[in-house]
């Protein structure tokens, strides 16, 4: 059996792909953003806030969780969410350094 395509690209390039998969839908960067807004963590509002269904927020959160740029716990029976400072950091870090790269002078087109 042959290689997953993701085995043919360095860990530093298949992390800044997922890193750039969680931005490609605006309803996480909505997520994101009102958890940085409310400086807190978010139990229940997420619904109302982002304006889409439970199971749509659910599967949001999980591939947010899943990248671990948030994190969850439990309270009562339900589950409280906020940013995860020190993979968000290490995020921005790896992201600077890519976006940062200088243009090459050359004229190539």
């Amino acid at each position: 059996m042959g290689l997953a395509k993701t085995e043919m690209f360095t860990d530093l390039q298949n992390e800044i792909a997922l890193f750039a998969k969680v931005f490609g839908h605006p309803a996480r960067v909505a997520i994101l953003q009102h958890l940085f807004k409310i400086d807190t963590c978010a139990c229940g509002d997420l619904v109302n806030e982002i304006g889409l269904a439970q199971p749509t927020i659910s599967q949001h959160l999980k591939e947010l969780k899943h990248l671990g740029l948030i994190k969850g716990k439990v309270e009562g029976t339900s589950v409280c969410y906020c940013i995860n400072a020190d993979n968000w950091t290490k995020m921005k870090k790896v992201m600077i350094q890519f976006l940062d790269q200088n243009i090459p002078k050359g004229d190539c087109c």
